[in-house]
Order: C-alpha cells, then structure tokens, then sequence
C-alpha cells in the first residue's frame, strides 16, 4: 500500500527541516528526504562550523585589542586540533538532535537522492535502494553549494572550497583567499587569528561589494592594519597546487597571465550555485533561470503544487530567510497565510571582527534606482562599550527614506548585537521622534544606533 503524504520536503536544510517540523507539528503527514546530512551546509559546512571557529578565536582579537592600549599583555593559543574535534562533535550532536525532533513528530525521514518520478511522485534513490513517495505537495529546498569557475577549480589537495577548508587538519602559514565577500572574509579572519598570513584576491574594486562603500573601506583599513595583503579589481587566470603551496596567477592583460602570488592554501570562495539540476522538476513544470535557481512566482510556487524556499530560489542566499520562507509555505498549507510573501527587511551579518551589520534599503542601492534618501550616522569611537573593549573603530548608519528609517548598516565589533533592534527599527519605519522617545540601555552598544537615529541628516 502507497503511502501519500501531505508534504513532501526534498532537502533538510534550515528551510527544509524547519518547514517538516512546522508541518508535522500542525498535523500534516510529513516526509524529508536528504541527500548528504541533515542541516545543509549552514550547519556542516558553512555557518555553524565557521562560527565555532570565530568564537574559539575571538580572545586572540580581544586580547590585542587591549595589548594595543597597554593594559594587558600575554599569548592565547588554540588548540586546532582540539577545535577540530569539537565542531565535529556537535555537528553530530546536532544532527542527531534534529533526527530526534523528526521522529518524535512523526516525519518520515528517508535518506538518499530524490529525483522527480511522475506528476505527484519522488523516487528516493540510497544506501539500501529505492523508494517511491507520493505527495500532495512538494517543497525543494535543496539547497546550494561553493561556486566554481574555469581556472579556479578547487582540486582537493592545497587549493580547497569552504567545505574542504573547514575540514583541514592543520591551518596553513599562508592562505590566499580568492573572493572578498563574507564567506571568504569570514574565514580569512579565523585564519589570520590562528597565525595565517592572508592574501585577499577579488575581481571588484572593493571588499564585502554589496555592502555600503563606507563599510567596504573600513573593513579594508581594519585588514590592512592587520597586515593581510589585498588585491582589489585584478583577476585571476588560475589557482593550482604546485608541489606543497598553491600558486596563484594573476592576469595583466587580454594577452597574457602576469604575477605569481604562492601560499600554502588557497580558498575559493566566488559565491554559492543552486542544487537544482538532475532533480526532474522540469518535467513537472519547473522553470530554472541563470545557474539554475528555481523560479517561484509571488507565493513562492515553483509549478502547480511545487514550491520552493531558500537557497535555491535564489531570493536571499541566507539561512534564516529560507527558514522564514518555509514558515510561509507551511502557513500557507494549512490555510493561514493567504497574500503574497513578504520577507520585510531581511537582516544580514559579516561575522568576526570588524563584523557588519545591514538590514534594509542601503543609500547606493535607492541612488542607484533613482531615489532621494537622507543618511545620518554615529562613530563607535563615542560608544562606552566600544571604548571598554577597546574596539573604537566603525560607524552606524541610518538612511531615511521620507522622514522614516529605511535601511540600517554597521561596521565594527560585535555590531551584530543590534541586528534585532535594527530589523524592527527599519520594518516599523520609525521617525526621528519616535526614536528619541525610545528608551535605549546604558551603558550598551544599541547606544551608537540611537546616536545614529538622531544624529543630523545629510544628501547620500
């Protein structure tokens, strides 16, 4: 006897397993398929593992942060190894916790490759065979993966994507980051805690490129402070492994590759391509634009009955925005959700330190469509936490779009403190009075975004 679940969830990533759980909770009859491990790449190869990296190594920072106002001194080492060892352990824990929260509401967890087996089917192909699955709904959240371009390929032994980096087992002396975005930003900061020399390599002009240009260069004043080498608007013929280093080559004309750059590693973080293809949705009616990202209408159905949620939509390529567009989804299963979908402001945060902080409309992206806004800001340096901690450097910036917060950025250490605060700021659209009535906390970090909110306006 066929089985026919109400959901079927093709991919166990944030999106995928918060929206199995919502639905299992709400009492449809529920199945998860995943490929690899549950919790995607934010939890075994990007997000989580990269955090526990950042906060095993945040005391290095701290402590030259103090080394450089004279009032301490000393040596933090970490163990890499034992690191290691730890984000491997609770990655498993935390996999094998979420297994438990699946069988305790009663989804049907089936791991191996789904592939589309006719209009209302999905055959699941793994270790002990095959299984067929009938839905009445089908979400694909399958994900996305580290990006790769001719030249820069990735082969496993001294040049590495995000996954096989987080995997090594020993840092390298040396690492040459091809890409300058958070992901390879992230990293880099990690690396150069634990004693890496860093070169940063990235085709556009500037650092974090979708971020607001003042960020860009105070991230790059931090780094070369740092003493990390930066390579900005130059391109980049190849990336291999020659004997024991990585060598680097960059292009200095249309007719011929130039300069040498070696390391002991090379990372290749250019972005992140969608899992779509070999899944049979186009036989279902699936349509997939640019490098295979599913297309979704305002609702986020993908074909009749087809939906689909994060990465691979292409929408916002974070792990929190696929959980939200999963919760949608599932609302709209059960009846509850009836408009079109609305993220509101999506946050989003480069963690480390400097970490930056942007939630909203940015004032180079309303120029950029033609549209007038204010901004207003507030320097770090004023900020009493800022100064405890001796990390003065960075800003808070407001645009003001017809009187009301539009956009919210930061730059500096722990900005990411005021992402919350930041995001309901900019959905509320507050005025300037609004936030001069507003009680904020002393002495705290928010304080720089209050100073920011009333700061005086200025032409972007």
């Amino acid at each position: 006897m066929t089985t026919t679940y109400d959901l079927v969830v093709l991919g166990g990533g944030p999106g995928g397993f918060d929206a199995a759980v919502e639905a299992a909770a709400s009492g449809l009859k529920t199945a998860l398929v995943e490929a690899a491990d549950l919790g995607g790449s934010c939890l075994n190869h990007g997000c989580i593992p990269t955090k526990l990296w950042l906060g095993a190594t945040s005391v290095i920072e701290e402590l030259a942060a103090q080394s450089k106002v004279r009032v301490a001194t000393g040596q933090v080492t970490v163990d890499f190894a034992a690191l290691q060892s730890r984000k491997d352990r609770h990655i498993a824990a935390t996999r094998k916790a979420m297994a438990q929260r699946l069988a305790q509401l009663g989804v049907a967890l089936l791991p191996g490759r789904g592939r589309i087996a006719g209009p209302k089917s999905l055959e699941v192909v793994g270790a002990e065979g095959s299984t067929t699955l009938t839905f009445r709904t089908l979400l694909v959240a399958t994900g996305s993966r580290p990006a790769a371009f001719p030249g820069l390929t990735p082969d496993g032994a001294r040049v590495v994507d995000s996954t096989g980096f987080l995997a090594l087992p020993a840092m390298p002396k040396s690492l040459i980051v091809v890409g300058g975005g958070f992901i390879g930003l992230e990293m880099a900061q990690a690396a150069h805690r634990l004693g890496a020399h860093i070169t940063i390599v990235d085709a556009l002009p500037r650092l974090a490129g979708l971020e607001d240009p003042e960020v860009s260069k105070a991230l790059e004043t931090v780094f070369k402070r740092q003493g990390w080498d930066i390579r900005l608007g130059v391109k980049v013929t190849s990336v291999v492994t020659q004997g024991e280093s990585a060598v680097l080559t960059l292009q200095t004309s249309a007719e011929a590759a130039g300069e040498e750059l070696l390391a002991e590693c090379a990372l290749v973080a250019v972005g992140r391509r969608p899992n779509s293809a070999d899944l049979g949705l186009e036989s279902l009616g699936v349509e997939l634009s640019g490098p295979g990202y599913i297309k979704t209408d305002a609702t986020l159905l993908a074909a009749p009955d087809v939906y689909a949620v994060g990465d691979v939509n292409g929408r916002m390529l974070l792990a929190h925005a696929a959980s939200h567009q999963a919760h949608y989804v599932v609302q709209r299963l059960l009846d509850k959700a009836k408009g079109a979908y609305d993220s509101g402001p999506v946050p989003s945060i480069l963690y480390g330190s400097p970490e930056v902080l942007r939630v909203g409309l940015m004032a180079e992206e309303a120029k950029a469509d033609g549209e007038a806004v204010l901004v207003s800001r507030a320097q770090l340096i004023a900020n009493p936490i800022a100064q405890a901690h001796a990390s003065t450097q960075g800003f808070v910036k407001c645009v003001w779009r017809q009187g009301r917060v539009a956009g919210i950025t930061a730059v500096g250490a722990d900005v990411s403190r005021m992402a919350v605060a930041a995001s309901l700021i900019v959905r509320a659209g507050w005025t300037r009075e609004e936030a001069a009535g507003f009680m904020f906390p002393h002495p705290t970090l928010d304080e720089s975004l209050k100073a920011a909110l009333l700061a005086d306006k200025e032409a972007a």
